[in-house]
């Protein structure tokens, strides 16, 4: 939707062609807390790959603060603390993913006190910590928004399921809807329409209420990646979803495909639950959301990380594998399709299939 947008804005004609559209895809699971890759849920081992994510975010990151500053529903700007039971200095990757973030963000700040003044259990062992101003999404707000915004634009959305190969079906899906360029967003589907390996990392939010009435009042998120420990299931991350809801995480299950899991079912989401409390104890106050206590989702991944390319072989622009950095690049990356569309039609009448 990212993508339709920001090719609509540039006068393109648009369709997005969907199975599935909010609230039942993976982007309103999403954590949605804006970060610098690697993101606490986020993998990247391949060094291109991280340099080109690091110039999406800083793109999405102004593209938020203004959405924030122009009171887009369901974007805000708040305060995002990350916490490490070593010095900084003590590794080097996290040494320079702070050095780095430091001049990208507003607020930054490096305190080793923020455990103590933000109720951290001094049991957890924090010895260091850093914060900064962060967008925050509340996915359910943002995403209706996104769906509008589309359509103001002149947007076409259509539900359509396309089966088999996507270069297979290239010339009768141009032809039927009158289209220059087609444009692959389709997240884990793409591994269908491209026949390429890709796999979940399944993971899992907790809501609790956060309205300070019947449940506590938390403002800023908290975090604590999985490369503290030896078990990447060790992840802490409390992040406010809106007025009424905070969001408990989290979970990074590789290759698992099953989306009915719950705290009653599944030991590793009562695990994540039982963590985020441990770590901060306030939140054994918070009331689990009656409605919707536990969201699970399928986190798009491959190999590779994020694909985002012209495959000239055949002639469409892939843009997916996003794994749990989707809200982090989706401005990024929606502006990177966009030259690649430009360069697709050659200043032809615009015309795009998404």
């Amino acid at each position: 939707m990212t993508t339709a947008l920001c090719l609509a804005r540039e006068g393109f004609r648009v369709t997005v062609l969907a199975e599935k559209f909010a609230p039942d895809i993976v982007s309103v699971v999403a954590g949605a807390l804006w970060e610098w890759p690697p993101a606490v849920c986020g993998y990247h081992h391949d060094q291109i790959s991280l340099a080109r994510s690091k110039e999406w975010c800083v793109t999405s990151y102004g593209i938020f603060e203004e959405l924030a500053r122009a009171n887009v529903p369901g974007v805000a700007m708040r305060r995002s603390n990350f916490y490490f039971k070593h010095p900084v200095e003590e590794n080097p990757q996290d040494l320079n993913k702070m050095q780095e973030l430091a001049g990208k963000v507003r607020g930054f700040v490096r305190d080793r006190s923020l455990a103590e003044r933000n109720g951290i259990d001094p049991d957890y062992g924090v010895v260091d910590a850093y914060s900064h101003l962060a967008p925050m999404i509340d996915t359910d707000q943002y995403m209706m928004w996104l769906m509008r915004e589309v359509e103001a634009h002149g947007v076409q959305v259509k539900r359509y399921r396309i089966e088999g190969l996507l270069a297979d079906r290239r010339a009768e899906l141009l032809d039927r809807f009158d289209a220059e360029a087609i444009v692959c967003c389709a997240g884990l589907g793409t591994a269908q329409l491209r026949g390429i390996d890709m796999y979940p990392l399944r993971g899992a939010l907790v809501r609790v209420r956060n309205d300070g009435i019947r449940g506590c009042r938390i403002g800023e998120a908290h975090c604590v990646s999985h490369n503290e420990g030896s078990n990447e299931q060790d992840i802490v991350f409390i992040v406010p979803r809106s007025e009424r809801i905070l969001v408990l995480g989290g979970l990074a299950e590789k290759d698992e495909w099953g989306t009915d899991i719950n705290l009653d079912n599944h030991g590793p989401v009562r695990e994540m639950y039982e963590r985020c409390l441990a770590f901060m104890p306030a939140l054994r106050n918070a009331e689990l959301d009656p409605d919707e206590p536990v969201r699970v989702g399928l986190r798009p991944f491959r190999r590779e990380n994020v694909c985002l390319e012209w495959d000239e072989t055949e002639q469409i622009i892939y843009n997916f594998a996003h794994g749990g950095a989707g809200f982090s690049f989706s401005w990024g990356c929606a502006q990177e399709a966009v030259g690649l569309v430009r360069s697709a039609v050659e200043d032809r009448t615009y015309s795009y299939s998404f």
